[in-house]
């Protein structure tokens, strides 16, 4: 899967990992309908299980984040 490769962030990293060393990703989460950013679950829960639990396919997910932080 090519789109694992394209940056620096991957479906397995947990999603308050995420916001605090890519601020700039918040408004693209929240815009996806990922609004509990800040709720307990992100602390223990990968990107890959943020996506299944709101119906998103991570592969898409993953590279719009990596090219987010990446430009």
């Amino acid at each position: 899967m090519d789109w694992l490769d394209d940056g620096p962030i991957s479906g397995e990293d947990l999603m308050a990992e995420i916001i605090e060393f890519y601020p700039e990703t918040v408004d693209y989460l929240a815009g996806i309908g990922m609004h509990c950013l800040s709720c307990s679950s992100s602390q223990l829960e990968t990107l890959n299980e943020a996506c299944h639990a709101h119906n998103l396919r991570p592969g898409p997910v993953v590279a719009e984040l990596n090219r987010i932080v990446t430009e």
